[in-house]
């Protein structure tokens, strides 16, 4: 949906999806230098951490691994869009504010342009998510993709 968006916009820019579905930071952090590598991104959308979270990773954990992620971006020259998750509220206030809390410092840290939540009004909404209740469903694609062009078409 997104090569599409930037197609009709009139711009010429390839899309790589180079996610893995049930992948962690950690995956990530590993598979970080070579997706670098090989497809030399000038912006790298980076969506991770949900995972980590439903694992009951520490978040101090998952923001090092981002952290590094995000490092090794922008050593490489892409700029970076963090897309922040939340966890959800059977895990515990505690938890659920420590693991929210990692997004916006990592992106004052490092300056990274953020999204606050990525399934913000569509999280908990029964008719846009799957029947695991964790994951959106197709009729949601069209509001994630807004919220992402929203802070991603400036960047271009």
């Amino acid at each position: 949906m997104l090569g599409e968006k930037l197609r009709a916009s009139g711009r010429s820019i390839e899309v790589v999806n180079a996610s893995i579905s049930g992948d962690t930071s950690a995956g990530g952090r590993v598979r970080i230098e070579s997706l670098l590598s090989r497809h030399k991104p000038s912006i790298l959308v980076l969506e991770l951490g949900a995972n980590d979270g439903l694992r009951g990773l520490a978040p101090t954990r998952m923001q090092g691994n981002l952290a590094e992620i995000i490092r090794r971006a922008k050593g490489a020259g892409a700029r970076v869009l963090l897309l922040g998750m939340r966890i959800p509220p059977n895990y515990g206030k505690r938890y659920a504010d420590m693991f929210a809390a990692v997004y916006p410092a990592l992106a004052k840290q490092s300056g990274a342009t953020l999204v606050p939540f990525l399934l913000e009004g569509v999280g908990g909404q029964d008719h846009l998510m799957q029947a695991d209740g964790l994951h959106p469903n197709d009729e949601a694609q069209p509001i994630l993709l807004q919220r992402v062009w929203e802070k991603l078409e400036p960047m271009l």
